[in-house]
């Protein structure tokens, strides 16, 4: 019972961050819409097995190292640049493909693995989710609280952030807003692409 008030804080932090557009938003957006409303669920789960990762170094003290090291943290920092770069550059020359509600399926998707794989390199090479999960060990759960609680914490905060993009995946794939992105689809690549671009600058100059 006395780390009840603790549970709340942490979750209710948490789940401000999530909702907050980012990468993670991004991303579940254009495999949802590109792909298929299954692909946005996978992805979620590749994000909520990501926040496991930074729950993990967290846990086991891992954090100390990346928070004091500025070597450890910019490797982690550059490869979620680049990784982010990548598939927005992919998401900008992209072809168009028929999403429509009646060609489902003859479409082309990609693999439950592929989505998943998708989704947790974005959430794990974000450094941003690195800073947040620094922050959020160090100053609000604490190093004296028990590891079972934290892991407890970490496991409640993996949940929270496939089922809040489950729930954008099922949203964004109703059939009006499917139609609408199947009419301008390509421009909605290129704003994807160019928003992951422009996330990853950002990132290196901050």
């Amino acid at each position: 019972m006395e780390y009840l008030p603790l549970f709340g804080s942490v979750l209710f932090i948490h789940l401000l961050a999530v909702m907050s557009p980012g990468p993670d938003f991004i991303m579940a957006l254009r495999n949802s819409l590109t792909y298929s409303r299954k692909t946005g669920v996978y992805t979620a789960i590749g994000f909520g097995l990501g926040i496991g990762v930074h729950v993990f170094y967290c846990v086991f003290g891992l954090a100390l190292i990346i928070s004091t090291s500025q070597v450890a943290f910019n490797i982690i920092k550059f490869l979620g640049v680049a990784y982010l770069a990548y598939i927005g550059v992919v998401s900008v020359y992209s072809k168009t493909k028929d999403i429509s509600a009646g060609n489902q399926a003859h479409k082309k998707d990609i693999s439950a693995l592929k989505a998943i794989k998708i989704g947790f390199l974005t959430n794990v090479l974000n450094p941003k989710a690195t800073l947040f999960f620094l922050s959020l060990f160090t100053f609000v759960i604490g190093p004296n609280v028990p590891k079972s609680i934290a892991w407890v914490l970490g496991v409640m905060m993996m949940i929270n952030t496939a089922l809040w993009f489950s729930l954008v995946a099922i949203f964004f794939t109703q059939s009006r807003i499917r139609a609408i992105f199947n009419k301008y689809q390509k421009a909605f690549n290129i704003v994807f692409g160019v928003l992951l671009i422009a996330i990853a600058i950002k990132i290196v100059f901050t």
